[in-house]
């Protein structure tokens, strides 16, 4: 997908939520729920017609308060949901329950999965649970956690992003989401996107969490793996963009991203 391609349509004057997919996203753990509202968030301000939140339930009241839009429950209550796609991974933590819930996950889940953080960690010691997955998965890592992934060092990596990304996409079987500057999107039938848009102001806790919120939140929309993650990298740097001649690069956080998502979608959509 070229850069002049990202293309957001038009919505129906008669539709309602149900024709703009659900989003469920497993995230968070003690000390890290901010990951989730932030992945939640970027979901709903995406255009997902429904986002639900699975969380500990020590955590429910909380996201509750901070997440009005988005539908929560806890983690054990996940089968009771029907969804487009789910994202795990958010502040999830390398705990015990976690790990045998992101396997249960990829290994059950037959729709769209979108992996990030801990999620990614807990897999790069299983990989072989991909291949028997039945879910058509995009994988969301940062340059460490694809050095976990794959075994190579991180300097290999940054100097190799492209291959790296493509081999391993062909390798698995997954959409890969290679972050960083100018981002990598790769998949396994050899579609390749490099993003050029984002910022150094990027550099900062929580932003790949609003990332997989709004990849997800594509998806639910019926776009493909490979489209929902080029629009999804590519309108994230975009607010990035636009928000830091407001906020400067040393002061851009997370939420910021949220904030100016309407002013990217808006961008995309009168360039058209």
């Amino acid at each position: 997908m070229l850069k002049n391609k990202i293309k957001i349509p038009k919505r129906i004057k008669n539709s309602h939520k149900g024709d703009y997919g659900r989003v469920l996203i497993v995230a968070g753990s003690s000390g890290m729920i901010g990951a989730a509202i932030l992945s939640s968030r970027g979901a709903i301000r995406s255009g997902a017609g429904l986002v639900y939140l699975a969380v500990p339930n020590f955590l429910r009241n909380f996201v509750n308060l901070a997440t009005p839009e988005v539908i929560v429950k806890n983690f054990y209550e996940i089968n009771d949901f029907e969804f487009d796609v789910l994202a795990v991974g958010s502040g999830l933590s390398m705990n015990k329950e976690s790990k045998f819930l992101v396997e249960k996950i990829v290994s059950k889940t037959k729709k769209s999965l979108v992996v990030d953080a801990d999620a990614l960690n807990i897999l790069s010691c299983n990989l072989d649970v991909l291949i028997k997955s039945k879910a058509d998965i995009v994988l969301t890592p940062h340059p460490l956690e694809m050095a976990r992934l794959t075994g190579l060092d991180v300097s290999y990596i940054q100097k190799n992003r492209v291959k790296t990304a493509e081999q391993f996409a062909k390798k698995w079987g997954v959409c890969l989401v290679l972050k960083g500057d100018k981002t990598v999107v790769a998949d396994n039938h050899g579609n390749t996107f490099i993003n050029s848009t984002g910022n150094p102001g990027m550099a900062s806790a929580g932003m790949g969490d609003v990332l997989t919120g709004v990849i997800s939140a594509f998806i639910a929309q019926k776009f493909s793996l490979f489209d929902a993650a080029c629009i999804g990298v590519y309108l994230h740097g975009l607010a990035a963009d636009i928000a830091v001649k407001v906020k400067g690069e040393y002061s851009l956080i997370a939420t910021d991203i949220i904030d100016f998502l309407p002013n990217a979608f808006l961008k995309v959509q009168n360039a058209l």
